[in-house]
């Protein structure tokens, strides 16, 4: 997982993003009002991930108001303009988005984390394709046992959510964030009829 700093100015921002792409873009200039798929790639460190692409221009962006969103977002080209509104994120508080959040979408939440850091305090599993000969096939594997775990809470309530990231990133402050990702289901024991519930895989987060 990647900690953001967002733009603070609109025109570091259209600077940034308006990059040319990497060297191999041939098509693609450098601020030429005009901001591509392989710009947004270039300045997030991203390749054909496209709906992380748009997670990251999102975090990005979030310290600006609607007005000066929307000029960047005037500048992106065609078909990034249509991934965008593919992708756009649902911004949830923790005690919304098990209710509210669609399952393989983009998401933003707010709260305060806190690390579960016993095996035994957490119970939860997740389907993993692995191969079996020529086919794929899936098992229900703990959480825990593929990324670091927390509860994110509410800051005014004791409603939380689950966030999951990869064991390789620094662990996360125990204080106010901003946090986006990947909203996936998680079961709660190993059935496949038992009721599914959300996390998110997390990708980018905000701290100051």
């Amino acid at each position: 997982m990647k900690k953001i700093s967002p733009y603070k100015q609109i025109d570091e921002a259209l600077l940034a993003l308006d990059n040319g792409g990497r060297f191999y873009n041939i098509l693609t200039k450098s601020n030429d009002g005009i901001i591509s798929q392989s710009e947004l790639g270039k300045i997030g460190g991203l390749f054909n991930d496209k709906q992380k692409m748009i997670l990251f221009l999102e975090m990005s962006m979030i310290s600006f108001e609607d007005e000066e969103k929307e000029i960047i977002l005037s500048k992106l080209d065609g078909d990034l303009k249509q991934t965008y509104l593919k992708y756009k994120s649902q911004k949830l508080l923790p005690s919304e988005a098990n209710e509210k959040g669609i399952l393989a979408s983009n998401a933003i939440l707010t709260g305060v984390p806190k690390l579960v850091d016993k095996k035994s305090d957490f119970n939860g599993f997740i389907m993993v394709p692995i191969m079996a000969g020529k086919a794929m096939i899936f098992v229900m594997i703990p959480i825990i046992d593929n990324y670091n775990i927390y509860e994110l809470r509410d800051e005014k309530t004791s409603d939380t959510f689950i966030i999951a990231h990869s064991r390789n990133s620094e662990k996360l402050p125990n204080k106010k964030i901003i946090i986006a990702g990947l909203l996936k289901e998680l079961k709660s024991e190993k059935n496949e009829d038992s009721k599914t519930v959300k996390f998110l895989e997390a990708n980018y987060y905000i701290s100051n």
